[in-house]
């Protein structure tokens, strides 16, 4: 939900990608290569080699997608996060809540976790309907909920996170990401279509609102591998914009992502 993407030129792109020279990657595969461009490796599915440029609303975002799996800088981000949390307890014994499931995060999930739930508001294929700010389920129901760029889409945020604690067992955890594309964060008067259904443009405060209710610890991508391409490359020197009214610009042209571990008070 975090790029402004025309579909057939998109893929018209990747056409013209795979045609250039070729590299194999970890599994043997044949992947494509442009001339003089740096290589990385993705936590994901192991490509290595050059990542695809993808498009935002300011325009082109170098080194943004795995060509192999598609996934973006906050994907590989999250993974190598997900990877520092495996290490510090055993998901074989736990549950995990994946809100708004990507589809190449599901195996990797459903392999690690005993018990693994999808559920969304209202993509199909879900093991469950779950609105975060309207919920029967009971208390405690899981050690690990993952949400990513949600909140943002979620006017009642305060209600959508006191529903997060409620569901979260004694020890759990969520992982609640979001867009971080302002120096701090903007409330928007209405949503806004042009920005995928988003209400706000978060910023790297944004979760300072929820310290009540939580202990958290944040990831940034100055935490973990840059081999991975974690930054966003991108100018945002000219927000507002016609499809972005409400952002203030920033500096700039490589941007961090941050990953929110909060861990519920009792």
């Amino acid at each position: 939900m975090s790029s402004l993407r025309s579909t057939a030129y998109e893929q018209s792109l990747r056409v013209i990608y795979k045609a250039s020279r070729v590299i194999t990657d970890l599994d043997g595969r044949l992947t494509p290569r442009l001339p003089n461009q740096p290589s990385f490796t993705c936590p994901i599915c192991r490509f290595h080699g050059p990542f695809v440029a993808d498009w935002s609303l300011m325009g082109r975002r170098a080194h943004a997608s795995c060509p192999s799996c598609g996934s973006q800088e906050r994907h590989r981000i999250q993974k190598l996060v997900m990877d520092r949390l495996a290490e510090q307890c055993d998901f074989s014994t736990m549950s995990m809540l994946h809100l708004a499931p990507e589809e190449f995060m599901r195996p990797i999930f459903r392999e690690q976790f005993c018990e693994y739930v999808m559920a969304d508001f209202d993509m199909p294929g879900m093991d469950m309907i779950v609105d975060l700010t309207d919920t029967d389920l009971p208390d405690g129901r899981f050690d690990v909920i993952h949400a990513s760029h949600v909140f943002e889409h979620i006017a009642d945020d305060r209600a959508a996170a006191q529903t997060v604690a409620r569901l979260l067992r004694p020890g759990g955890f969520a992982v609640l990401p979001v867009p971080i594309v302002c120096s701090r964060t903007v409330e928007f008067p209405r949503m806004v279509d042009t920005e995928y259904g988003h209400v706000r443009a978060p910023g790297p405060d944004y979760f300072d609102r929820f310290e009540d209710l939580f202990e958290i610890e944040r990831f940034t991508s100055e935490d973990v591998d840059q081999d991975a391409q974690v930054w966003v490359y991108e100018d945002r020197s000219n927000y507002p914009s016609r499809f972005a009214p409400y952002r203030t610009p920033s500096p700039g042209r490589r941007h961090l992502d941050l990953v929110p571990v909060l861990r519920p008070r009792r």
